[in-house]
């Protein structure tokens, strides 16, 4: 038997055509199991009815009338019979009218103009990190004209952070991919027996690409983003401006010092970064083909040419300036709002890696018949 309690639809035995609607009409009545089910059913049992009785219903609410609202059509019809207080539901989603999305703008040269708006913006960049590194070469001579009243202090600062404290990382990761290396040649070379080849695959892929390279982007990684990360809170709290109002100049006290110390430091961590790898690659080939370490590293030099490891050098010096240039850029470019210092480091790692690898790429172009 029927809850009077909740809401029921039905037709009126004395008037076939017209819906008699009786219980509560509201919204816990209608989340009972089966209610709106039993409505739906009623409501087909009767495609075109020519009236609605709604005086039996005991409450209603704004959930009640929409169902019979969009029942409807979205329109009263005729023949309806409400109780008292039901119809300012009724009148509100008359006033409410149909919910329409509005259209989507067509932009007929959209496309052009984010291709338009992307090239300024890499317009904008490039000529500010030209005018940065022109800013540099003028800092560089003021230096050059007063070394004892240079950044000193700075700059060894910065070689500690940059350089002493990065050790572990390089040592760590580079032993690992000497060892992975060293594994994945070794198994290639024992095929085809050719296991003493194995300290020119290692010396050559370490000390003139890998070494340099994987330095460089871990130092991206870790110091890039501690740079621009650094200048970002320091435009956050207004001390750049503090800097500007005192007459210290930003390149001379900032930009500087990170490029110098950076420049001084990678050289020395790509010769530590190769140490490691050969180590991990002189590891694991005593494990894998028996080679001892005191065999490869009497070979080591007759297998890669010392021009290579000078390449390894001078890419170290390139790769840490450009680094420290880069996140000094972005470092600059910050807002005072903490949204845009997540994403001017984040851009900042990205591009120093990117700018790394196209530098390394011209490397590679530059120097391809030296060092063979």
């Amino acid at each position: 038997m029927q809850n009077p309690a909740l809401p029921a639809l039905r037709v009126d035995p004395a008037r076939p055509s017209q819906f008699v609607a009786s219980g509560s009409w509201q919204v816990h009545a209608l989340a009972a199991a089966g209610v709106i089910g039993q409505l739906d059913a009623a409501l087909r049992s009767c495609t075109n009815p020519a009236g609605w009785d709604l005086t039996g219903i005991a409450g209603l609410d704004h959930i009640g009338a929409q169902w019979l609202w969009n029942a409807w059509g979205k329109a009263r019809p005729s023949g309806l019979v409400l109780a008292d207080g039901h119809d300012e539901f009724f009148q509100r989603l008359e006033q409410a009218g149909v919910l329409t999305l509005p259209e989507r703008q067509k932009t007929r040269w959209r496309q052009l103009v984010r291709l338009g708006a992307r090239t300024q913006a890499l317009s904008e960049h490039l000529l500010g990190f030209v005018g940065l590194i022109g800013q540099f070469m003028f800092d560089l001579r003021r230096l050059a004209r007063a070394p004892l009243h240079g950044p000193w202090k700075e700059i060894s600062s910065n070689v500690y952070h940059v350089g002493y404290q990065a050790l572990g990382i390089t040592a760590l990761v580079g032993m690992l991919i000497g060892v992975v290396l060293s594994y994945l040649s070794a198994q290639q070379l024992h095929a085809f027996g050719g296991d003493i080849y194995l300290v020119n695959i290692l010396g050559m892929s370490i000390i003139r690409e890998l070494g340099p390279l994987l330095a460089a982007i871990l130092v991206a990684g870790r110091s890039g983003s501690s740079i621009t990360a650094q200048l970002g809170v320091m435009r956050v709290n207004e001390e750049l401006d503090a800097m500007q109002v005192m007459g210290l100049p930003h390149g001379f006290r900032l930009i500087m010092p990170k490029v110098l110390a950076l420049a001084v430091a990678m050289p020395l961590l790509v010769i530590w970064t190769d140490a490691m790898a050969l180590l991990g690659g002189m590891v694991a080939a005593n494990l894998e083909l028996g080679l001892s370490p005191r065999y490869l590293i009497h070979k080591l030099p007759d297998a890669v040419p010392l021009a290579n490891y000078w390449i390894g050098i001078g890419k170290g010096v390139v790769f840490g300036g450009l680094i420290a240039l880069v996140a000094c850029h972005f470092g600059f470019r910050i807002r005072a709002n903490t949204e845009s210092l997540g994403a001017g480091t984040t851009s900042s790692v990205v591009t120093a890696i990117t700018v790394v690898i196209l530098a390394d790429a011209v490397f590679a172009i530059v120097f391809s018949r030296v060092g063979f």
